[in-house]
């Protein structure tokens, strides 16, 4: 009978323990996964100003892009969500955008692109983000694999003209990759799509670079955003099979 009260003690202390151990590894995990995160978070950051700076000439521009940007949505970006803008801005002035855009037709699914355009309309330079293009092929829009993406620098809405925004076997005036032209139109067209946004809200956008990139700028945002109904199979492959014989 006296044994029961020293096993409920010693029950109740080995609980205790359990107890006091889980709650100091929750808060170690805790701890690791906040210090993972702000790291992750860093490198995201880091990784994204390195992105832009490729974009735009060095010494264009002396602001911190992504402390100055918007979101804008518009079925020409290819997206239904709100995408960011970055405002390049240089001794107080805003003298060019960094749009993203998505070329929703890639030969294996959607192909993020950061535009950069200048005040006047040119092109400054285009990149990849992200995409899931064939190794050997439809991946040379990456400029670590060609320097087919560096084309697009200097031209504008109207150089070349409307017809030859569009690759050689479409008597476009932009080369197609060997074994692979589903990527690369899909490339030319988001990137003149992104043109034409530009071309719409040049002044909006423009404007937008004078206002404080806070909260507050959701006016702005309502002012250029828009959301027409996009196809229902973006982000989808629409082309053929064969990506070199693609019509």
């Amino acid at each position: 009978m006296n044994m029961l009260p020293e096993i409920s003690r010693s029950m109740l202390k080995n609980s205790l323990v359990l107890g006091l151990f889980a709650i100091v590894t929750v808060g170690l995990v805790t701890l690791i996964q906040q210090a993972t995160a702000t790291r992750i978070e860093a490198s995201a950051r880091d990784a994204q100003v390195r992105a832009l700076g490729e974009i735009l000439p060095p010494g264009s521009y002396d602001n911190h892009l992504l402390d100055n940007s918007i979101q804008v949505h518009d079925a020409l970006l290819g997206s239904r969500s709100p995408q960011p803008a970055y405002i390049a801005m240089k001794d107080g002035q805003p003298n060019a955008v960094i749009l993203q855009a998505i070329a929703p037709d890639g030969y294996s699914g959607a192909i993020r692109l950061l535009v950069g355009i200048q005040a006047d309309g040119r092109l400054a330079g285009v990149r990849v983000l992200n995409h899931r293009e064939t190794p050997g092929l439809g991946d040379k829009v990456e400029l670590s694999k060609s320097n087919w993406i560096q084309s697009f620098i200097g031209k504008s809405l109207n150089n070349p003209s409307e017809t030859g925004w569009a690759v050689k076997k479409d008597r476009g005036e932009f080369d197609q990759f060997a074994g692979a032209t589903i990527t690369p139109r899909a490339v030319v067209k988001a990137v003149h799509n992104a043109l034409l946004y530009f071309d719409q809200h040049r002044a909006e956008l423009l404007v937008a670079g004078n206002a404080t990139a806070d909260s507050d700028s959701a006016l702005l945002d309502a002012a250029i955003g828009h959301t027409p109904a996009l196809p229902a199979s973006e982000g989808d492959s629409s082309g053929p099979d064969d990506q070199g014989t693609a019509p």
